[in-house]
């Protein structure tokens, strides 16, 4: 029988140390690897979340900063459109006595016999601003965020966008001038006693077609038209028909306009209190605060006043003040 060779028994273990090595020295790498990228991960995971906390603390900086910038912009929005108003409206700017002739007219009616009456809700106030007629009058209300009721002059060569502005409002009035026992300078168009009932039911279909969405009308000046009584006759009818209301500035003591609008069957519907008859802040926060007190004894009170610079910031300054009232527009007085 042929004799066997042997294996290189040795040859073969040298060769599976080797393997063995090179599998260990491979796993040692791969945990290594793994290891490293495992904490590697999380170093960077927290090197995002700290990127990400300086950002949100930087936007957080930014967005404080942005609001206290916003704060001081709307506290000085007001003064600003102030300046633009008072800029614009200098060289035309007239006192609110233009409105009447007697200077105790400024004072709150004292014949006006109003039942005192204990309002079942806040007692309500309309804050009408009279002879708005630019962009800037506008601004300067709309700075102030409360209900005013804007009552646009018609369109005239020195106003001519006037009715395009008051478009652009849910609620409005017309301030429609009328003939003044003494004003030099009178509106275009102004409605005078000797009118027909032809010219004022015309006047009154060109407001209309002017200012489609007007509900009311009060007067500009007007303390000879509407202490005729013929005459706030005529417009009385014209306004019927065109389902327009009339709220009586009360340019003057001697009005018809209570009893006109009796014998039409129609309330009596009239300004309370001139804010801004002088032209001098303390005055006219002391004529809202008498505004306010009429609201509450009678339930109901209307004031007028003017968009220049002094009756504005008293309305700003005085929020406080209208706080103990409902402020609201003139279709929600009655």
């Amino acid at each position: 029988m042929a004799k066997r060779k042997k294996t290189n028994s040795g040859l073969g273990n040298k060769i599976l140390n080797y393997v063995a090595w090179a599998l260990g020295f491979l796993a040692l790498l791969l945990s290594s690897l793994v290891a490293g990228y495992y904490f590697g991960y999380e170093d960077a995971q927290a090197d995002i979340a700290k990127k990400e906390k300086q950002e949100q603390a930087k936007r957080l900086a930014l967005i404080q900063k942005l609001e206290k910038v916003s704060k001081q912009e709307k506290k000085s929005s007001v003064n600003t459109r102030l300046k633009e108003v008072l800029k614009k409206q200098s060289k035309e700017y007239t006192s609110a006595s233009h409105e009447f002739d007697d200077k105790k007219m400024s004072l709150p009616p004292e014949n006006i016999k109003r039942e005192i009456k204990q309002s079942p809700s806040k007692p309500k106030l309309a804050i009408i601003i009279d002879d708005v007629s630019t962009p800037s009058h506008v601004n300067a209300i709309k700075a102030l965020s409360l209900p005013l009721t804007m009552s646009f002059l018609p369109p005239s060569a020195a106003r001519p966008n006037s009715a395009k502005l008051a478009s652009k409002e849910n609620i409005y009035m017309v301030h429609l001038p009328m003939e003044a026992q003494n004003y030099s300078a009178e509106e275009p168009y102004t409605l005078r006693i000797d009118d027909s009932q032809k010219v004022i039911t015309q006047r009154i279909g060109e407001i209309k077609k002017l200012f489609p969405k007007v509900a009311y009308i009060n007067n500009h000046t007007g303390s000879k038209f509407t202490s005729d009584e013929v005459a706030m006759n005529r417009l009385i009818y014209a306004l019927q028909k065109k389902n327009i209301y009339f709220v009586d500035s009360r340019t003057t003591a001697q009005t018809k306009a209570p009893q006109v609008l009796k014998n039409f069957g129609l309330d009596y519907v009239a300004r309370d209190v001139f804010l801004d008859h002088e032209n001098d802040k303390g005055y006219i926060k002391k004529q809202i605060k008498k505004a306010v007190e009429i609201a509450k004894k009678h339930g109901t009170a209307i004031a007028i006043g003017h968009p220049h610079k002094n009756t504005i910031l008293a309305l700003h300054e005085s929020k406080d003040k209208l706080k103990d009232i409902e402020l609201v527009y003139i279709n929600k007085l009655y």
